[in-house]
């Protein structure tokens, strides 16, 4: 592993440079790679291993024929490489749960079943180990237990492939039956496309998973852009001009420069207007925040949030439900501005999605 330095915090990580995807195609050469589900996750790290000449089959329940069509028009084919959930589970070695958690709780007793003495059985989020008292998914003592965790959607753990630049990853062995978890696991990481590895637990994983999609993420920021374009709008600012400042300027210019340099050198390279008001205002955003995500951990912690996601992903009506409640969001005056203005957008800044990875989003339910 290689040491690094984190603002002064030494850290271990493991890059490709150290463990090249010949040495993960050695480690797994005699593996097949069985994973269950097709739906968000899935996609990215099955095409992703199968390109790197890993032995891989799918399991995909024909109940939902979206997500088996879509492994078919990937080039999966029935019977050869594509199978129920269960034959796959049969077939593989290394079994990736890579179905939503809530789904993870109702398919384990059939996954459970279907292993075999030395098996791997690898996961992309903490969520099910960790709060096995409520998912009852308790794996046997004969497997290993093992987590690779990409640090971002599926969509972008393809294009990251595609365009070779890999995606940040954590791991982690909640079980080592066989002595060789640790290095399967890293070898399923490389093989996954991920640019560096580093270490975490399956709880240490869930914890600050769960924290950053409700917080940072995807729930904060969702709610601070709605605050702003909110003021701004009644204070008689047009739609365009809201969006523009609540959410073009970010996405498109200054988040840009973070993520290239940091947050220091985007403000060095800013207005002296706007780095004035951003350093003296940023404390106070902080001390009205923190208490909010002080709250938010200790859910994830207690294990409510996971009572949460349980209770209502596994409504038989949450499909019916969520589409309502992004509709919403859609359906929105600020989102609506937000259609327009990517319409207006120069051809060449517009990044169409490739058809080939439609519909592979989101990391957070996997």
């Amino acid at each position: 592993m290689v040491r690094i330095d984190f603002g002064g915090v030494t850290e271990e990580v493991v890059t490709r440079d150290e463990f090249p995807v010949s040495k993960a195609l050695d480690v797994l050469k005699d593996e097949v790679i069985t994973v269950i589900g097709y739906g968000v996750q899935g996609p990215a790290q099955a095409l992703n291993m199968k390109d790197n000449g890993c032995k891989v089959i799918i399991g995909q329940s024909k109940s939902f024929p979206k997500d088996w069509d879509r492994a078919i028009a990937d080039g999966w084919v029935p019977g050869e490489t594509l199978f129920e959930i269960e034959e796959a589970a049969q077939r593989g070695t290394v079994i990736q749960m890579l179905v939503s958690d809530a789904a993870q709780k109702i398919i384990w007793p059939a996954i459970k079943a279907c292993l075999n003495e030395g098996d791997a059985l690898y996961f992309s989020h903490g969520f099910s180990i960790t709060y096995k008292d409520q998912t009852n998914v308790i794996p046997p003592e004969n497997v290993d237990v093992i987590l690779v965790a990409p640090k971002g959607s599926g969509l972008n753990v393809r294009r990251n492939f595609l365009s070779g630049a890999g995606i940040n990853s954590s791991f982690g062995v909640a079980q080592d039956y066989t002595g060789h978890a640790r290095e399967r696991a890293i070898a399923l990481g490389i093989a996954i496309g991920s640019g560096y590895l580093f270490p975490t637990s399956f709880e240490q994983e869930v914890f600050s998973d769960l924290t950053g999609e409700r917080g940072v993420l995807m729930g904060a920021l969702a709610g601070l852009m709605e605050a702003q374009y909110q003021v701004l709008r009644e204070n008689g600012h047009s739609p365009s001009e809201a969006f523009n400042e609540t959410v073009e300027e970010l996405t498109q210019s200054l988040i840009r420069l973070v993520d290239e340099n940091g947050m220091d050198w985007m403000y060095a390279n800013c207005s002296a207007t706007a780095q004035r008001g951003a350093l003296d205002w940023k404390p106070k955003f902080k001390a009205a925040t923190l208490p909010v995500f002080k709250e938010l951990y200790q859910r994830v912690q207690d294990g409510s949030e996971c009572r949460r996601v349980i209770e209502a992903c596994g409504a038989a009506n949450y499909q019916e439900t969520l589409g309502a409640e992004l509709k919403e969001i859609g359906d929105s005056e600020m989102w609506q501005a937000g259609k327009a203005t990517r319409s207006l957008r120069p051809e060449e800044s517009v990044k169409p999605i490739d058809a080939s990875t439609k519909g592979i989003s989101g990391r957070s339910s996997n």
